[in-house]
């Protein structure tokens, strides 16, 4: 007797996000969720475009922000972080996220003189 295939495994994250988004396309927090795993799917590029809306949002979401400082500096992006902080800081404090703006500005902090040299 043959062994039946195993059931397929249940959707990943990202689908079942996907599926939300599909019935709730204007979900800050889903998109941000979307956002974050393209990222862990490598697909940081498209991942930083939704952020980048996010953070033109109305109002802003900070979040958003602080997430794209995060991953320009873990792709060597270090000018565009540093733009992304200061930005994502002005509006944390403008919202009264004063914790929000303090760890970015301790991200900003730790990035120093980094990448000031590049071409």
């Amino acid at each position: 007797m043959h062994d039946t295939p195993a059931s397929p495994p249940p959707n990943s994250r990202r689908q079942r996000i996907e599926a939300m988004l599909a019935e709730d396309p204007d979900d800050v927090f889903l998109r941000y969720s979307l956002a974050l795993a393209m990222d862990s799917d490598g697909e940081w590029e498209p991942c930083l475009e939704i952020l980048e809306s996010l953070a033109r949002g109305t109002p802003p979401y900070v979040p958003a922000f602080q997430m794209s400082g995060q991953i320009l500096v873990a792709h060597q992006q270090i000018e565009a972080a540093r733009r992304a902080l200061r930005e994502g800081i002005e509006q944390a404090r403008a919202q009264g996220l004063d914790h929000a703006a303090a760890e970015m500005a301790e991200l900003l902090t730790t990035l120093g003189s980094a990448g000031e040299h590049d071409a």
